[in-house]
């Protein structure tokens, strides 16, 4: 069994900073696309990072772009989102997701990933 816990929420104020963490641990396992989804309150989840394979390839919500970066270390299977300029419309509720496939141009797809984490809540204050 697989689990992803994710860890580094919490409440900020706006211009602020947070960075998230999801450690995989249980059996060996080498998720190709590891990601970032969040779900605000009355909202659907959306996409908001994912990391390819080494680490060199990471892809971004347009409303996230500039703000947050995604990075990895395979060798900790622990995948990171470092967030940056924080404002209230980031508040939700964020999870962590790993695929164990290349996902091509299907990335911000939630379907396509295998494992979730539990989420952690981020709240920006105004």
């Amino acid at each position: 069994q697989v689990q992803l816990v994710e860890s580094g929420g919490g409440l900020v104020q706006a211009g602020g900073s947070l960075r998230l963490s999801c450690a995989a641990s249980g059996r060996t396992f080498s998720p190709y696309v590891m990601a970032w989804f969040r779900q605000a309150p009355g909202k659907e989840r959306e996409f908001v990072a994912a990391v390819m394979g080494s680490g060199s390839v990471t892809y971004y919500a347009d409303s996230v772009k500039g703000r947050f970066t995604i990075s990895r270390d395979n060798a900790k299977n622990t995948v990171y989102l470092q967030m940056n300029s924080l404002q209230p419309e980031d508040t939700a509720v964020y999870d962590c997701a790993a695929a164990l496939a290349p996902l091509g141009t299907d990335y911000y797809l939630r379907y396509r990933y295998n494992y979730w984490g539990q989420g952690t809540q981020v709240t920006v204050s105004s």
